[in-house]
Formats: structure tokens, sequence, C-alpha cells
């Protein structure tokens, strides 16, 4: 069965190879939807699609950041690509399927013979935890290891079907749960780890630096994101994080419904410690 990853990107070059690589030794094929980089990138991608398994397309950037374009294109590319199952995916996630399944492809692959048609995946959420750190450069995935799980809502996270050749609605979520006609949701969740930043740097440039789109921010996306500033990142006590064990198990209880470091700072601080 033929499962691909729907990868927009956008400036990724810190972890798009780590990215396609995990995803390819999971049985799963990638189509990238480049918006626009300026960075390595395009580049990392084209190398990827020379050895196969990975299709590259351009999509054009036009100034602003527009999930919604992006997020519709993905429904297109979903209603007109030849496979049996679909992940939305971003660059800076990995995901696995729970035990006894060895891979992703091969825990979809249960999930559609048992006649289910969508899988929600329990999000847990790695970052340094204080400013001094920073894995950009390195293998972030081997080596970060304290987490939290986040939980804002249920079904958070509704990122991967069945192709059952109906339309998919992915852009009224935001691209949290996908939605169509015959969607029967797994009801075990798979793992999604989510490496959002890489180091204090990193996460000011990552939302610093980005400008969203005025019909979005309208529409009530975005807000914190859009929101940021370097100067309101607090990072929580060490005792606020998990620690990933050798036997790679999460522990999902207690999930935090807000990221800390989109958290508006107390009245009268104004500098990251």
């Amino acid at each position: 069965m033929r499962i691909v990853a729907l990868l927009a990107v956008r400036n990724e070059e810190l972890y798009l190879a780590r990215c396609l690589e995990h995803l390819l030794t999971q049985g799963i094929e990638v189509h990238v939807i480049d918006h626009g980089s300026t960075d390595a990138t395009a580049a990392i991608a084209r190398e990827f699609a020379r050895r196969g398994g990975v299709t590259v397309e351009s999509f054009p950037y036009r100034g602003v950041y527009e999930w919604g374009r992006i997020l519709q294109r993905k429904e297109e590319l979903a209603a007109r690509l030849d496979a049996g199952w679909f992940i939305h995916h971003d660059a800076d996630e990995i995901r696995e399927a729970p035990p006894p399944w060895r891979t992703l492809a091969e825990g979809i692959a249960a999930v559609d013979a048992e006649g289910y048609t969508a899988i929600d995946f329990a999000e847990v959420v790695f970052t340094p935890t204080g400013p001094e750190q920073s894995f950009e450069g390195r293998d972030y995935v081997a080596e970060m290891r304290h987490y939290y799980p986040f939980a804002p809502r249920p079904e958070h996270r509704v990122n991967a079907w069945k192709n059952l050749g109906v339309p998919v609605d992915l852009t009224s979520s935001g691209g949290h749960r996908v939605t169509f006609p015959g969607r029967r949701l797994y009801p075990r969740p798979f793992i999604l780890r989510h490496y959002v930043f890489l180091s204090l740097a990193h996460l000011c440039r990552k939302y610093g630096e980005r400008t969203f789109d005025p019909a979005e921010l309208a529409r009530g996306w975005h807000g914190q994101r859009a929101a940021f500033r370097p100067e309101g990142v607090r990072f929580p006590p060490r005792e606020f994080f998990k620690v990933l064990g050798p036997e790679g198990c999460f522990d999902l209880s207690r999930p935090q419904r807000q990221h800390f470091f989109l958290v508006p700072p107390p009245a009268g601080e104004a500098t990251a410690r």
C-alpha cells in the first residue's frame, strides 16, 4: 500500500534531511511542497528526489505566510495523487506507530485492515530546557530527551487518512483535524514528536521573522505566534519536562494546553531567562 506524506516547507534546512530520512525508513513516500525557500531547503529536497521516494514541487511565496493556501494545495494533492493513505506532515515532526508495529507504514496498514480510515496522533513536544542549549546542526532526534505532552483539545492531530476517493477538508481546522465522509477514527493514537525549535535563537528566527497573512489573522489563526516576542520567552523549571528513557516510552499524562514559549510575559517583566 502506497502512503504519501504531504510536506510543505519554507526555509527548513535544519529539519528537512532528518525528517525525510525518517519517513523513507518508515516506508512512507514524500511529496515536498517548497514554499519559496531561500536557504538550502530546496536543494536538500531535490537531492532526496534523485534517490527516489520523494517528489518536489514549487509553490509560489507571495511575501506572507499563507497557511490556508498551503492546506488547500494539500487537499488538491490528496484528490490527485495515487495513494492509499496520506499524512499531513511538517518538517519539524517525527511520527511513529505505537508498539507492536515497527514502522509507520506497518501500523497504518494494520489500521487499514481493521477498517479504520483516519488516525489521531498524540503530540509530544521536545524543546531545549534553557536558553543556553542549542541543537542546531546536530541530530536533535537522538539528542533531545526532554519533552511535554501537548493536547489543547480532543482529536488535536487527526493528520493521517485513507484515500476513499472523496474530497477532504484540512483547511477548516487549520490543518489539525482532517474531515471527510466515511471518516472512522482509530481509537488508539500514534505518536507525533514535535521539535518546535532547536535553540532560543532559532525560536526567535522562526516566529519573530515570519509575516502572517492578514486575512488569516482576521480569522483568528496564528494568534499567539503572530504576537510572539523574544523578550517574552520564559523557560520553565527543568522538572516541568518529562524525560524520554532508553526504552522510548512516552508519559502522556497531564498534557499541557498551551506552549510555554508562546505565553505572554507577566506585566513588568521583559527579560528571557
